[in-house]
């Protein structure tokens, strides 16, 4: 069983800060790696749940920054509350996730029109399982350090990790699917699910936006001391 971080009471403003701008950054590089992996092999093996996937973690990354942002102004003076970039980053990460939903929609339709099938799905079986264990370390370490200092902007991070991860589920079950199968409709369907799962993520970035944060310390949240 893995070993959780147990913090010391003191300096707990400065490891706080530590840890969530390490998760930050840690955030977005991986997502800019799975994006340009996911989309390269989506396009060349014609699988658009994976093309789907990879542009969702470009999303990611623009609500990764203004998370990384956040943090480091919660540095300067404490105040969880978005700013005016934090709140342009989640409106912007909102809109992009709703023309993806767009987007993923019309080319679900278009290929089970078609008949469409990709050639593979085998880079989506292999990228899938390695986001799946990699978001779940981030989401248990981001809402560990979020309630252990009880911080609303980290949990809610966390909760979008979350997210992420059933996207990675939804990406893995319909790649394996159709590796399995040969039927292509499994393809577009996991691409409709991965479009509900975006849909949902740009309404709670504009939510976010109005200052909406998910907290789970029944109101006792509150920034480091």
């Amino acid at each position: 069983m893995m070993q959780t971080i147990s913090l010391r009471p003191a300096d707990t403003r400065k490891t706080f800060y530590a840890w969530a701008n390490a998760l930050a950054l840690i955030t977005i590089i991986y997502n800019i790696v799975e994006g340009l992996v996911s989309i390269f092999f989506g396009f060349s093996d014609e699988s658009l749940s994976l093309f789907g996937f990879g542009v969702d973690s470009f999303v990611e990354v623009i609500s990764g920054l203004g998370i990384w942002h956040m943090v480091r102004r919660m540095r300067q003076n404490g105040n969880e509350a978005p700013d005016t970039f934090e709140k342009t980053a989640l409106k912007t990460t909102g809109t992009a996730f709703y023309l993806l939903t767009a987007g993923l929609l019309l080319s679900s339709a278009l290929n089970v029109y078609r008949g469409s099938r990709p050639e593979t799905t085998l880079w989506g079986i292999i990228v899938s399982t390695v986001s799946i264990l990699t978001m779940w370390l981030l989401m248990h370490y981001k809402l560990k350090i979020g309630r252990q200092f009880n911080s609303p902007a980290l949990i809610a991070d966390a909760h979008c990790t979350k997210t992420c991860l059933y996207l990675s589920f939804v990406l893995l079950i319909s790649s394996l699917g159709y590796e399995l199968t040969g039927v292509g409709m499994l393809d577009s369907a996991g691409a409709l699910v991965i479009a509900f799962l975006s849909f949902r993520e740009g309404r709670e970035a504009f939510e976010k936006a109005k200052g909406n944060l998910s907290c789970s310390c029944q109101g006792q949240c509150h920034t480091p001391e």
